[in-house]
């Protein structure tokens, strides 16, 4: 018999297990790459809940729930009775029955949770104010099959998916949001080399570093000098200053962020050949500049392309 798993977290799944998933989607970006078919999981279906506007989240999880061969039901802020006060609990005992996962992208995480607790079937965190492992996944996948084509001839063998993973370091710049959080959980989880340079006052999830430093693996370092954080690392990160839900607060944090901007100047103190992510959307000249995401560091858009098939394999993981 199946057991029920959720995915709200890095840490509801092992260490084994994420480099599970980075390595399946990998494999899944080649088949569809090839034009192969496979629809490994025929006549599925994924609730898709949305509390938050979406693009690539809503876009990725139906295309993907597609290829595998199954069907996406969306339900929007004003398509459900969520939206009129239903309570969670009851919302999701009754789409359990109907459908084989849900995917909730919400504003607190506890609503998620809530989902999860009431639900029979597996709940996905398809963001939260809290986290975004979707998203962390995806750019590890990213991260992966950038050093693995450094590292091997087409026609070699590609390196382990740790190891690669491990050889490079990692850092974040800007808020200390869902984005932020979760890289700090990745980094606990897998042991990675991270350093992050938020402003004060706007510093990442103290639980969450607490949790991720527990394990004992990897380096967690935090500061408030970006030049800091980005000096001879390998792979840097950034996000909008104003995470949805905190668009009141922007000129208050553009002032806290001035100096935080991924842009060229800050880019040449990172390693020979460093690469960006974004998470995206980016709000070009606040958190990151149109010289940097559109010049050859960035790995922006195929890390937007690696949420589908890093979805891909987080429902074949998920759905029996």
């Amino acid at each position: 018999m199946h057991t029920k798993r959720d995915f709200l977290s890095l840490f509801d799944v092992s260490d084994v297990e994420l480099v599970q998933l980075v390595r399946r989607a990998e494999e899944l970006r080649f088949l569809r790459q090839m034009r192969e078919p496979h629809k490994t999981r025929p006549g599925r279906m994924l609730a898709l809940v949305f509390e938050k506007a979406s693009t690539r989240t809503r876009v990725s999880f139906e295309v993907a729930v597609a290829e595998l061969g199954g069907h996406a039901v969306v339900l929007g802020r004003n398509d459900s009775q969520l939206g009129r006060g239903e309570p969670i609990k009851d919302t999701a005992r009754v789409m359990a029955r109907y459908c084989h996962g849900i995917m909730v992208r919400t504003f607190g995480h506890d609503r998620v949770g809530e989902f999860a607790r009431y639900s029979s079937v597996p709940v996905i965190n398809g963001l939260t104010d809290l986290l975004h492992p979707c998203q962390v996944l995806a750019d590890l996948q990213t991260v992966y099959a950038h050093v693995a084509r450094g590292a091997t001839s087409p026609a070699g063998p590609a390196p382990d998916v740790l190891s690669a993973l491990r050889s490079v370091r990692y850092a974040w710049v800007g808020d200390g949001n869902n984005m932020a959080n979760t890289w700090i959980e990745a980094a606990g989880l897998l042991g990675l080399d991270l350093a992050l340079a938020c402003p004060k006052s706007f510093e990442p999830n103290a639980e969450v570093l607490t949790r991720a430093r527990r394990t004992g693996q990897g380096k967690i370092q935090l500061t408030q000098d970006a030049r800091e954080a980005v000096a001879g690392r390998h792979v840097l990160s950034t996000d909008v200053l104003a995470s949805m839900g905190k668009e009141d607060e922007i000129e208050a944090r553009r002032r806290a962020f001035a100096g935080y901007c991924l842009d060229g100047k800050l880019l040449a103190t990172a390693a020979p050949a460093a690469v960006v992510l974004h998470c995206l959307p980016a709000h070009r000249g606040e958190e990151i500049t149109d010289e940097v995401i559109e010049g050859p560091s960035s790995l922006v858009w195929q890390q937007a392309e690696n949420r589908l098939h890093a979805q891909k394999a987080l429902l074949e993981w998920l759905l029996p």
